[in-house]
């Protein structure tokens, strides 16, 4: 992990610079002709709502394009990372889930869930977080080495006069006393809750107190207390013939009822899951470690993402791809904060040093939110309900990085044409 502290310090120095940039540093990266020399190395990256599976239903063409992933003693043929903006479990409950619907065996090891990358932020490690989301957070928080938690019905439990909204959980004739709870010194987003009228009063609550909700707020507080979220989306796709709301849905709510109260922007000490960059950073670092376990000698030189929404996978893609691209052309022109090495198209971490790909290519399949019929993914297309930027608020709205590289029908077909492009064999 001290590689990836390493690039997480280059990242807060570059990515203004890409988050704020008007001129493209490269549009999305071009698919290399067909060659017939000795095959590439490469990784995939899918995404797995609307690309592999519809809610819990595997998609056909999902199952046959692992069957010929896998060779006959089920190892894998190339470095796969599933990268998901899903965060409602820990990794090992997710590849368990994979591994039955796909019918292949999935490594913890291979799944990225939008929380991931937070095993990093240790300086939150031992603060008294809130977390928000549903299903089994405090597992969630402890997985992910969180030590000091404290959870929404923990919240509402010790302060019941807070959560007013649903008139039959209101305290009935004697209210019960408030119970003590440490004061809150970060508040952590894993995904869309159940109850978001209870979250969304409860947050803010802890927000415009300082960490301490049971207190009156007699002055702003603000900046307010770090703030960190998962899972950008918007949308997402299930079993529904129309996409669903997501986090980001629940973001875009938090962001404007604290707007609406105090005049001020919510901020975040971190975004993170698709598009952030520090998300496909993380990925491909796990592919790095999947292309050793498979012996390659060779480090990958570029990366395959597959989604299905232009505004996350697509556009996170081509993000990566852009900040890929300009390191390799300021090499060496990069200091990296709190060290000496300099990055030169390499990143420096303990004995080793690590070759960045050249470049992330963005697959756009339709079997999710993206519809070939309804939505116009052209740059000069004028602007339509298509085209309203659905990501997220701090995220800056480039159209050129909605363009995928190549646009196919499902998942088999775009692994089939990535190993034609890459000259290898498939089936």
């Amino acid at each position: 992990m001290a590689e990836f502290f390493l690039r997480l310090s280059m990242f807060k120095l570059g990515w203004r610079a890409l988050r704020y940039s008007k001129t493209p540093l490269n549009g999305p990266v071009q698919s290399r002709p067909y060659s017939t020399r000795s095959p590439n190395p490469f990784g995939l990256l899918f995404d797995i709502d609307g690309v592999l599976v519809r809610g819990r239903t595997p998609i056909p063409e999902a199952k046959q394009c692992f069957r010929n992933l896998v060779d006959g003693n089920g190892k894998y043929k190339v470095p796969v990372v599933f990268v998901t903006n899903a965060g409602n479990c820990i990794r090992e409950t997710k590849a368990e889930q994979l591994s039955h619907l796909l019918e292949v065996e999935v490594s913890p090891d291979q799944v990225m869930l939008s929380h991931s990358p937070l095993r990093v932020f240790s300086q939150f490690h031992k603060m008294c977080v809130l977390v928000s989301g549903q299903g089994h957070v405090l597992e969630l928080a402890s997985n992910l080495g969180f030590e000091n938690v404290v959870t929404i019905d923990m919240l509402r439990e010790a302060h019941p006069l807070l959560d007013m909204v649903d008139h039959h959980r209101r305290p009935k004739d004697v209210v019960p006393p408030s119970k003590e709870l440490p004061p809150i010194e970060a508040v952590v987003l894993f995904g869309e809750p159940i109850r978001w009228e209870t979250n969304l009063q409860l947050i803010v609550d802890v927000l415009l107190t300082n960490g301490r909700p049971g207190n009156a707020v007699t002055s702003p507080h603000y900046p307010h207390i770090p703030v960190l979220a998962c899972n950008m989306d918007l949308l997402w796709m299930a079993e529904a013939k129309n996409p669903r709301f997501g986090h980001g849905m629940f973001l875009v709510c938090l962001e404007n009822i604290y707007k609406k109260i105090t005049g001020c922007d919510l901020q975040y000490e971190a975004l993170i899951g698709k598009p952030s960059l520090v998300t496909y950073n993380y990925a491909e670092l796990l592919v790095r470690q999947q292309a050793e376990n498979l012996g390659w000698k060779e480090p990958v030189q570029r990366l395959y993402a597959i989604g299905d929404n232009p505004m996350a996978d697509i556009y996170g893609a081509n993000l990566y791809n852009r900040y890929l691209q300009s390191m390799h052309r300021n090499r060496g022109k990069v200091q990296v904060k709190g060290s000496s090495a300099k990055h030169s198209g390499k990143v420096v971490g303990g004995s080793f040093e690590h070759c960045l790909p050249e470049g992330c290519c963005s697959i756009l399949v339709c079997t999710g939110v993206y519809n070939r019929d309804q939505q116009d993914l052209s740059p000069d297309h004028t602007v339509t309900e298509q085209r309203i930027f659905h990501g997220h608020r701090d995220f800056g709205f480039d159209p050129s990085l909605t363009q995928p590289s190549f646009v196919t029908q499902d998942v088999q077909e775009a692994v089939e044409r990535v190993f034609q492009l890459e000259g290898w064999a498939w089936k």
